[in-house]
């Protein structure tokens, strides 16, 4: 018998170089034992709501009676929903062609995208043009969409940081292109090194690869470091010289836990930045409703901005947007209220403030609490997350885990991840899902469970990781940077 068009062998062989590490190994074995009974902690993906984090009344107030548009001829209404709230979901629903059940224009809602555009002048202090902002299903869409865009062949390569979101390794390896890593270093908390940079490009060059683009991630996942201003000045200039568009990562804006270095957008220093580098660098920002203080992941819900792209690109780009015929309806209205947000004297503003406030300040104090805790146990290390919701501890392995791990046929962090899994219930990700440096091993775990059971968790991995180096330490020592 010959074998069938969807037999594995015949499989298109990128579908096969695809990975993705959040929702690999570890996840899988992780599901398997909550069937079987086992409580599990999903630390393995940024996932707010499902750690317990409240959605926002106001939001959801809006997106209720836009999905439900009879309660707003109801006399009641008032009753039960403030008056900002009925006056906004009004608004949205007179920007649509025909309520939330009607496809939008495949860039987005005009209406959302012009307040969009309006968020990013007084973000930025420079102004933005609906026309070149689409709202996408998150902002992973987005960034499948524009890499596709870039991507022709093997020969084209994308500039990615290490360690890397795996939305990133996983999309090029899936549209047939070529990444091209650059290290960030862990004992400059996560920094960046433009010398690294260079060395990338001129490696990737001579190989025979055009390398077309570079992503930053700002604030980092997984390593959750803030780019200062210089620092975002040196990587535009760096784009300029080597001719390369720049991909913005930016959707962790809002989580910030440290006050030296705030968020600072890509477009900002590029504007600031002036001519000739503002009006030449190509810029693509990404942005999305499932993190920072609203973390709506299940929404889908983002926008992409395109800076000096020609018209004839943008073109394409609509082409390609169009044959989705229309980004999540729902999630362009949380969009807008997320970047229309209330103003002081507003109904609602004042319980919008405390239920904002109240969620990033306790995951500023979580995300002390984590790395105080990592640093606390027995050959890990964990700079401080400045930013988005990550901690990514080093675990120093000794050289008998390692060998252990080869003997299961498992890389060494994740049958540490395993081994953890089995003995906690808390699945992470281990650091070889999003790259690292040869000999080096880590894991990432969010920041996200609840503030109060944080404590038990850090001493449930204390304990553990104790158990684990005693079983396999020994007088050799073990494996570090």
């Amino acid at each position: 018998m010959p074998p069938k068009p969807l037999d594995h062998a015949l499989i298109n062989e990128n579908v096969k170089k695809s990975q993705y590490a959040v929702r690999g190994e570890l996840y899988l074995r992780a599901s398997e034992l909550q069937k079987e009974g086992k409580k599990i902690i999903f630390t393995n993906v940024g996932n707010p709501h499902a750690l317990g984090q409240k959605p926002l009344t106001f939001p959801r107030q809006v997106v209720a009676l836009c999905q439900a548009p009879f309660l707003l001829d109801d006399p009641n209404v008032g009753l039960l929903f403030p008056a900002d709230a009925i006056a906004r979901a009004k608004h949205y629903l007179s920007l649509t062609s025909g309520g939330l059940g009607a496809y939008s224009d495949s860039r987005g809602i005009p209406g959302v995208r012009k307040e969009v555009a309006e968020f990013i002048l007084r973000r930025d202090g420079y102004p933005s043009d609906p026309e070149l902002i689409y709202l996408t299903d998150g902002a992973s869409k987005g960034v499948m969409q524009i890499l596709n865009t870039i991507i022709r062949n093997q020969d084209d390569g994308i500039l990615v940081p290490v360690p890397q979101y795996p939305l990133y390794s996983a999309t090029i390896a899936l549209l047939g292109g070529t990444l091209v890593p650059y290290y960030l270093e862990e004992t400059a908390n996560w920094g960046l090194d433009v010398n690294e940079l260079r060395q990338s490009v001129e490696q990737a060059r001579f190989k025979g690869i055009t390398v077309k683009a570079m992503v930053i991630i700002n604030p980092g996942n997984p390593t959750g470091q803030c780019l200062s201003e210089a620092n975002l000045r040196e990587i535009l200039q760096f784009c300029y010289q080597e001719n390369l568009a720049l991909l913005g990562d930016e959707v962790y804006q809002q989580n910030i836990y440290q006050d030296e270095r705030p968020f600072i957008s890509s477009k900002k220093v590029l504007m600031d930045l002036g001519p000739p580098i503002s009006k030449e660098v190509q810029l693509i920002s990404f942005h999305s409703v499932s993190k920072g203080y609203y973390g709506e992941c299940g929404q889908r819900g983002g926008y992409f901005e395109m800076t000096n792209l020609p018209p004839e690109t943008v073109d394409e780009i609509y082409k390609v947007a169009s044959i989705s015929l229309s980004p999540n309806v729902p999630a362009q209205i949380f969009m807008g209220v997320m970047i229309n947000p209330l103003k002081p004297g507003d109904i609602s503003y004042d319980q919008f403030v405390r239920e904002s406030n109240g969620i990033l300040e306790s995951l500023r104090r979580r995300a002390r609490l984590m790395t105080d805790g990592f640093n606390s146990c027995r050959n890990v290390v964990c700079n401080f997350t400045e930013g988005a919701m990550y901690s990514f501890p080093q675990i120093r392995l000794p050289p008998r885990a390692i060998e252990a791990a080869k003997q299961a046929g498992k890389v060494a962090d994740v049958f540490y991840c395993l081994k953890l899994l089995e003995a906690t219930g808390i699945s992470t990700v281990p650091g070889s899902g999003f790259g690292q440096k040869e000999g080096v091993f880590h894991l990432r775990t969010t920041i996200l469970p609840a503030e109060e059971e944080m404590p038990a968790i850090m001493d449930s991995f204390k304990n553990f990781n104790d158990e684990f180096m005693e079983q396999y330490e020994d007088n050799r020592g073990y494996s570090r940077l």
